[in-house]
C-alpha cells in the first residue's frame, strides 16, 4: 500500500507515515521496493475492456516520459471535451489503480498522467523518437487482448486520433449530407492496427491521402458508419 492510502486510513499525515516505514527499513537493514500493481509484475489480472482502450489512447495521442526520478504515462484529450478527458482517467485508473492520476492543462489540451515505472511494462511499444518513426508491433498478450476487445481498441483510436464528422456532396442539383469517421495517424504500422482491427469487425474502409501522403482511414459506408455508431459515436 501506498504512503497515502496507509495515511487515510489511520487519519495522520503521510509524512508521517514515510518516516517510520523509513526508520523500521533502516533498523531491519531492508532496501526500499516501491509497490506496485503492474498486472505484467505481479499476479492481478489486467482489465481487458480499460486495457484495450487505453492502448487505442496510447498510440494515438500518448507517450511515456523516462528521466530520472520522472516516470509517467501522458494522454493528451481537447479540453474542450470532457467526457474524453474523465474516460482516459477511468482507463488509467481501471488498469492500474495504485499510482498518482493528475491532470494539467496547457491550452487547448488536458494532459492526463499517471506517475509509476510500470507504465512501460504495459506499452512496451515506448521508446526514444516519435512513433511514427520507429517500427510499432504489438506483443502476443497485447493481440490477444485486442482480438478480445476490438471495439475498446478501435474507440480508443478514434477517441485519439479520430473523429466523426459530416460530409456533403451536391447531386442532380440538391445538397446531401452523410455522417463519416475519420482515423488519421502518419505511422504505417499504427493505421495498419487499425484497418485490421476494423476489418476483423466487418466494418468498410478506404484509404483518402492528404496530399500524397496516405494518413487518413475513411469510413463511409452507410452500415460501417451505422456500426461504429452503435459502438463509438461521436467525441464529447
Amino acid at each position: 500500500m501506498t504512503n497515502r492510502v496507509v495515511a487515510e486510513q489511520l487519519g495522520v499525515p503521510r509524512g508521517t507515515v514515510g518516516w517510520w516505514r523509513h526508520e523500521d527499513r533502516r533498523q531491519r537493514g531492508e532496501v526500499y521496493v516501491q509497490p506496485t500493481d503492474c498486472p505484467r509484475c505481479t499476479a492481478r489480472e489486467i482489465d481487458r475492456p480499460a486495457y484495450a482502450y487505453l492502448l487505442g489512447l496510447y498510440l494515438g495521442d500518448g507517450h511515456i516520459i523516462s528521466k530520472y526520478k520522472q516516470h509517467h504515462l501522458s494522454i493528451y484529450c481537447n479540453a474542450a471535451q470532457p467526457g474524453l478527458i474523465d474516460a482516459a482517467e477511468e482507463a488509467i485508473r481501471l488498469v492500474m489503480p495504485l499510482p498518482k492520476v493528475g491532470r494539467r492543462r496547457q491550452g487547448g489540451c488536458v494532459e492526463v498522467k499517471s506517475y509509476t515505472w510500470h507504465w512501460t511494462c504495459l506499452f512496451p511499444q515506448h521508446g526514444p523518437g516519435k512513433k511514427h518513426e520507429r517500427r510499432i508491433v504489438l506483443e502476443g498478450w497485447q493481440q490477444e487482448i485486442v482480438d478480445a476487445r476490438p471495439w475498446e481498441f478501435v474507440r480508443g483510436l478514434i477517441h485519439s486520433d479520430g473523429c466523426r464528422i459530416t460530409n456533403w456532396t451536391v447531386r442532380n442539383g440538391k445538397r446531401y449530407e452523410y455522417p463519416r469517421y475519420f482515423f488519421t495517424n502518419k505511422s504505417d504500422d499504427i493505421r495498419k492496427l487499425c484497418t485490421d482491427t476494423l476489418t476483423a469487425l466487418g466494418v468498410e474502409w478506404t484509404i483518402l491521402a492528404r496530399g500524397s501522403d496516405p494518413f487518413n482511414v475513411s469510413v463511409a459506408r452507410k452500415a460501417s458508419v451505422a456500426l461504429m455508431d452503435a459502438h463509438i459515436g461521436p467525441k464529447y
